[in-house]
């Protein structure tokens, strides 16, 4: 394991602390449906202290270096109620960021359980620590499945962002356009033709979702595999990237194909529990 992917997961467990359907003041999800640390050694842990050296081990038991354990009930419809939105009313983006969401939202329907690994940062460069980019679906899915791995459906990846208390943003209820790197205003270029603004996990640690999973709001827009639909209608991108957007754990980009792969694509995995682990390189 990289001295990164420590440096990352340590900060996610001591902080323990467009095709996009939401066009009005409700968002609905029915439309679309910590790795492992080496520490040195410490007197034998009491208390909270021991609660939480149990949990990180089954963590670690259960998931390959660099993922970290999802488990618990998701929602896979959730109405979640914007109560004031950043920008101008009237305009095109009117309904688009909305700075304070209600709390808490309302899951309507049953929950089910899910239990899975998925990458604690966004898969990574080879010579450096900024996220891969340029990726499509087909080549995210690739290098996934070289590692044993898979990608992410999009319940697995949202239930990851908003945990079981159904955060609209993965780091809380109101937009801090300082936690993750997102709301990039100027110098983004033009289509085709995007400055990339691309920074590692470690430049934001609060930009961490429930389960200690980073940059699930913007940095690189991240490819998964719709629940569901058949092939032809499978891919979205999941996060959102450096630009003014939405980045909501609900929200997706629809827009592209399988092919597809910008300056702002990237790629995270996830893995079932089950299968054989690997220790494949991040």
């Amino acid at each position: 394991m990289t001295k990164h992917l420590l440096t990352a997961s340590c900060l996610a467990l001591l902080a323990c602390g467009r095709a996009e359907a939401d066009q009005g003041v409700m968002l609905t999800g029915a439309a679309i449906d910590g790795g492992v640390f080496a520490a040195r050694a410490a007197p034998s842990p009491t208390g909270a202290a021991k609660e939480l050296a149990s949990e990180v081990a089954s963590k670690t038991e259960f998931c390959p270096a660099g993922m970290t354990l999802v488990d618990g009930e998701y929602c896979p419809d959730v109405e979640q109620h914007c109560l004031k939105w950043m920008d101008p009313a009237g305009s095109r983006y009117e309904h688009f960021r909305c700075e304070k969401y209600a709390k808490p939202a309302s899951c309507k329907g049953k929950r089910v359980h899910k239990r899975f690994c998925i990458d604690v940062t966004e898969r990574r460069e080879p010579t450096s620590e900024l996220p891969m980019n340029k990726m499509s679906w087909t080549s995210a899915k690739s290098v996934c499945e070289a590692a044993g791995e898979r990608l992410c459906m999009t319940s697995e990846w949202q239930f990851a962002c908003e945990g079981e208390e159904l955060r609209p943003y993965p780091y809380g209820w109101e937009r801090d356009k300082e936690a993750c790197n997102v709301d990039v205003m100027t110098g983004l270029g033009k289509v085709g033709g995007l400055v990339d603004h691309r920074m590692p996990a470690s430049a934001h640690p609060k930009c961490v979702s429930p389960f200690g999973v980073h940059d699930m709001a913007g940095n690189v827009d991240e490819w998964a595999t719709v629940d569901g639909l058949p092939v032809g209608s499978r891919e979205v991108m999941k996060g959102s990237w450096w630009l003014p957007g939405r980045h909501a754990c609900r929200s997706f980009q629809g827009g592209h194909g399988a092919n597809y792969g910008g300056t702002e694509s990237g790629a995270r995995c996830c893995k079932d529990t089950s299968t054989p682990q690997t220790t494949a390189s991040r």
